[in-house]
């Protein structure tokens, strides 16, 4: 199980994942903070962009905040390998 903290932006114009260069994550989602739409607008987001299943993925901790601790059911080496695609080239 790893865990990952991403910084959450709703209600955003688009969506969109960003990685730094030292692996922190921050998305922007067009759901709105409203009955939980924003939480699984982004598990569904997250599952399409890491090509995972949604059932791999879920919140542990931050329901309500911008900062969130999701929980992947997944090897190190197959996150790193996601990251690696997902990551900018310069």
């Amino acid at each position: 199980m790893i865990k990952l903290l991403i910084k959450v932006k709703p209600g955003s114009g688009k969506d969109e994942l960003s990685i730094d260069s030292e692996n922190n994550i921050s998305v922007k989602i067009k759901a709105k903070p409203i009955d939980g739409e924003a939480n699984d607008y982004l598990i569904k987001y997250l599952s399409e962009k890491f090509q995972l299943s949604k059932a791999l993925i879920q919140i542990d901790k931050g329901a309500t905040s911008r900062l969130k601790r999701i929980l992947l059911n997944i090897e190190q080496a197959q996150l790193d390998e996601i990251l690696r695609k997902l990551k900018p080239t310069n």
